[in-house]
């Protein structure tokens, strides 16, 4: 045993056996992994004789009650509406550490995955209208504009040093612009009716936690309280409730409270009243001081990183690894029957999504990136070339997360029409990651060691 060190008569054992799972765990591809796990589970699911009692749990309805009153949904909107707000709000936090201290804080820096997203947004909605230009089909037009981050990185991230660190951050830059393209196209397009009133009450709550980031209230509790608050009454407007999670991450302070020098000079007062404290009294048990000073400098280690830094870096793997597959558990189950597959496959819905999210992908992200540096406004960061941003743009196609998610606003109440979406997001999600890993793994060479 160290010295100083105390371990609980099991705590050694813990410890080597959780150590090597966290190490695995906060590797990128795991979440992609996972995902691809849940989804296979859930597609066996519906075709097995489980299949009935999977819809039926699904639309089990599940309800919080106050006194009389009653807020009731079925399983599978919790999850969709609920537990993807946590996803919205990982997703706001990333997008705005990004905007502000990372790959798109600067126009030189955030131009070319800028543009690189939106070829990777309009090109694959013009492949899908190709297929749908009409009637009620052509509401899928958004399906194909999304990138499954979690997927595409964990991918990219299985091809390890062939690939160069810049490209990685090339294609986080992208994914995150085109997430907010997404969040933009649900909030201003698969809104069916608005309630005013819901809606000003949402303006109502917006508002209180804007002034909690204006006063200083840096204490996660008040944010989360006001934030379920306003998801609730996104959810009564008629705007999309994980709309909430988007806005409540904007609003969360970005800067600490202390200084990096503040807090190291307190940090060493600290310490200096610390061993004066023991000096006088070794009893810790007793030694009120000490105790004081010990939750001071806990409540400054809190204080000196911002408040966005922590909740994103807490939250980012129960959403990983809880919320992300359970939506894929609850969501990509689709019932194959294979004397209909040619006639699924066929169609306009599935053609629409496969040539947007295989071509229109490929195409738009390429295409888009190509023409800004032919137009010289932004240049390549070094080490990347074109094979690389069009093995990119292939794995752009892996839309699964995003695409189903839109899917479901989009078709809702529209199985047949849902069916052939859901078999065409699969699909391609499936060719675009293998397609993408094996055409950059065919045009990079792996580094000599």
């Amino acid at each position: 045993m160290a010295k100083g060190v105390y371990h609980a008569p099991w705590e050694k054992s813990f410890d080597s056996i959780l150590s090597p799972l966290e190490e695995f765990i906060h590797r990128q591809t795991t979440s992609g992994i996972l995902l691809m796990i849940c989804a296979v589970v859930a597609l066996v699911i519906a075709n097995s004789p489980l299949h009935h009692s999977y819809e039926h749990f699904l639309h089990e309805e599940l309800a919080i009650s106050f006194g009389d009153k009653a807020f009731s949904l079925s399983i599978h909107h919790w999850i969709n509406e609920a537990l993807m707000a946590m996803f919205f709000f990982i997703m706001g936090l990333e997008l705005k550490r990004e905007l502000l201290v990372g790959e798109l804080s600067t126009p030189s820096q955030a131009l070319l995955p800028i543009m690189a997203a939106i070829g990777g947004m309009l090109i694959p909605a013009l492949g899908y209208f190709i297929f749908n230009t009409s009637g009620p089909e052509a509401k899928g037009w958004g399906i194909p504009m999304a990138t499954d981050i979690a997927f595409a990185i964990g991918a990219l991230s299985l091809l390890g040093p062939r690939i160069p660190k810049a490209l990685i951050t090339f294609l986080i830059a992208l994914a995150i612009v085109d997430d907010l393209g997404a969040v933009a196209v649900i909030a201003l397009f698969y809104t069916e009716s608005i309630d005013t009133m819901a809606l000003f009450y949402a303006a109502v709550f917006t508002f209180v936690l804007l002034s909690f980031n204006l006063g200083g209230v840096r204490r996660p509790l008040p944010y989360a309280a006001v934030g379920a608050l306003l998801w609730v009454a996104m959810l009564a407007s008629g705007i999309h409730a994980t709309i909430a999670g988007i806005i409540v991450a904007f609003v969360i302070p970005i800067r600490p409270k202390f200084e990096p020098q503040t807090f190291i000079e307190r940090v060493k007062d600290n310490t200096r009243g610390m061993q004066k404290s023991v000096a006088e009294n070794p009893d810790i048990i007793h030694n009120n001081r000490f105790r004081s000073l010990v939750i001071a400098m806990g409540d400054g280690v809190k204080l000196v990183q911002a408040p966005a830094q922590r909740l994103e870096h807490s939250l980012h793997l129960p959403v990983a690894y809880l919320v992300i597959p359970v939506f894929a558990l609850a969501n990509a189950g689709i019932p194959i029957n294979f004397a209909e597959f040619g006639e699924t496959i066929s169609s306009p819905i599935t053609l629409g999504v496969l040539c947007g999210l295989l071509l229109g992908k490929p195409l738009g992200i390429a295409g888009f990136t190509w023409m800004t540096l032919k137009m010289g406004w932004a240049k390549l960061p070094e080490g990347l070339n074109m094979k690389h941003i069009v093995g990119v743009g292939l794995l752009g196609g892996i839309g699964f997360t995003m695409s189903i998610f839109i899917a479901d606003l989009g078709f809702a109440g529209k199985p047949a029409e849902l069916l052939a979406a859901k078999t065409g997001i699969l699909l391609a999600s499936a060719i675009a990651g293998f397609g993408g890993y094996f055409l950059l793994r065919a045009t990079t060479e792996k580094p000599e060691t």
